[in-house]
């Protein structure tokens, strides 16, 4: 990332070049989007998250300090929009009447993808719900976001030892659950 480029778009944001947060939102959006959505498993929470992390980022932009770069301070903000996403989630579980999986409903009525590899995306997917919210966020950054330990530190203000230690476990939850016979 280029983060003079980065700085000036802020900057000219903050001067009121409403264009310049144009240009920051065509740069992230898919970012935002993909992290959240590795992060919650669902098309509409992701979306749904994107869209609060823009009306964030417009709000908060004027503040930030440029201390990090930031595609770090936009990936602190989706994480902790995707983590909140989750718990709001698992409180309409527990408060639900009605019990429909619309995974497997969606599921069976696509056709058009390869079934072996698509079950196997379902079992990945599947075993990542089952993570705690923490093993979940560093599996996903780590591997689908590609991030080292050190941005990921440096993201969730966790150590690096501490997020090892999780990605571990999370790392062999994930395998155990995968290569699980049905």
């Amino acid at each position: 990332m280029n983060n003079t480029n980065d700085f000036e778009l802020i900057e000219r944001f903050v001067a009121g070049d409403e264009k310049a947060f144009n240009i920051i939102v065509k740069k992230y959006q898919k970012k935002i989007y993909w992290h959240a959505r590795q992060m919650l498993g669902e098309h509409l929470d992701a979306d749904e998250v994107t869209q609060e992390v823009l009306v964030v980022m417009y709000q908060k932009l004027k503040t930030f300090n440029f201390q990090s770069a930031l595609y770090t301070w936009i990936y602190k903000i989706v994480t902790t929009r995707s983590l909140n996403q989750i718990k709001r989630r698992q409180l309409r579980k527990i408060f639900s009447f009605e019990h429909t999986d619309e995974k497997e409903l969606a599921v069976e009525n696509d056709i058009v993808e390869d079934i072996a590899n698509k079950e196997k995306l379902e079992k990945v997917n599947r075993s990542l719900e089952k993570l705690p919210a923490k093993q979940r966020q560093i599996f996903v950054m780590r591997n689908f976001d590609q991030l080292s330990y050190e941005e990921i530190s440096e993201i969730t203000g966790k150590s690096v030892g501490g997020l090892k230690a999780n990605y571990f476990h999370a790392l062999r939850k994930v395998t155990e659950y995968v290569n699980e016979k049905d």
